[in-house]
């Protein structure tokens, strides 16, 4: 009997000496940010906004993009008193040519591309019946397509090169579908095998694919999601989910974890307790999950008569939903949400 128990320790011990000296060994791996040139889709704003912050302040060079000059300028201003420095491109991700462009214009500038972020997307929320094909369109070429252009445009400067990163902001909602975001689960799904498949493929080139899945978090990215159906009571739950302490995580934090991940070139992150926990639990028991999410749907608002009709979050304020979600005011001015326009 002591023989057995002196094995079990024996092999605990080795155990946990393999699990040291891996860690010990990322460590040793992990990367220099200084000088690094970064490039964000969707950087100007939100989790975007967060990570541009969060790599200025390890000395990384920046090129952000987004589809409006202002909103790129007013975070220009902000990550510019940090002392990056940053370079700005007004681009629609949803199409090749003009990433291409970006791309080129980026290499004109900095003669290399050390990480791609692909962070930008969209989210419409509403149940099934009030969405569109062009719901799904949408969805997809921001965030499917949105991701595949940037990559394959980066791809052959980093092979030519033998290293890069290549950072893909998915969602738990690629991992677990939700009820009311459809289009969104649809297209991250797409994100999530596109980015876990492209890692395989890529690692024996030295390129570094880091998979985030990151749950809900307070980027006030709420007020700026399209709704449909009933829509102030649509904007009102999703707005509390994404901005109260219990179910969201802080902009910030994700930020940092995220780059961490990026230093490290980790295969995939899932942030916050609960994601990693629905995550789980969806993989042992998708059946079982599947169910309560069917449950959960009942308590959701049901359809409207202006099903049709689609809406910002942010005129879909109500004074009590605006209350309610204090935290998700505040970090919609902090990540400059209100500097989007419809």
């Amino acid at each position: 009997m002591r023989t057995i128990w002196d094995r079990l320790i024996f092999v605990g011990v080795l155990i946990g000496l393999a699990q040291a000296i891996n860690e010990y060994m990322k460590r040793r791996q992990m990367l220099d940010l200084r000088g690094q040139v970064v490039l964000i889709t969707g950087g100007s704003r939100g989790l975007g906004f967060a990570l541009a912050q969060e790599f200025a302040r390890q000395g990384a060079r920046l090129i952000i993009c987004g589809r409006q000059m202002e909103s790129l300028e007013a975070a220009r201003q902000q990550l510019s008193t940090m002392g990056a420095e940053v370079m700005t491109i007004s681009c629609d991700i949803t199409h090749q040519e003009q990433v291409q462009d970006m791309i080129n214009l980026a290499l004109a500038r900095f003669d290399r591309i050390d990480i791609l972020v692909n962070n930008a997307g969209i989210m419409t929320v509403g149940p099934q019946q009030t969405m569109a094909l062009s719901d799904y369109e949408e969805a997809m070429n921001a965030m499917f397509w949105g991701t595949l252009y940037p990559t394959l445009a980066v791809l052959p400067h980093m092979r030519a090169r033998k290293s890069g990163r290549i950072v893909n902001i998915t969602s738990i909602g690629g991992k677990v579908s939700v009820p009311h975001l459809l289009p969104y689960s649809s297209a991250k799904f797409a994100a999530v095998g596109f980015s876990e498949g492209l890692h395989a493929e890529l690692i024996e080139d030295g390129i570094h694919v880091v998979t985030v899945v990151p749950g809900l978090m307070r980027t006030g990215s709420h007020i700026n999601v399209f709704v449909k159906g009933r829509r102030k009571a649509e904007y009102t739950w999703f707005g509390l989910l994404a901005t109260l302490p219990i179910t969201s995580i802080s902009a910030t934090r994700a930020a940092r974890q995220i780059v961490q991940a990026t230093r490290r070139g980790e295969t995939e992150i899932i942030l916050s307790l609960q994601a990693r926990l629905l995550s789980r639990f969806h993989g042992l028991f998708p059946g079982l999950m599947t169910d309560i999410f069917a449950l959960i749907n009942r308590f959701l608002p049901a359809a409207s008569e202006t099903e049709n009709i689609r809406s910002s979050g942010r005129a879909s304020r109500t004074g009590v939903s605006t209350l309610l979600t204090g935290l998700g005011e505040s970090a919609a001015r902090r990540y400059n949400q209100y500097s989007w326009k419809e």
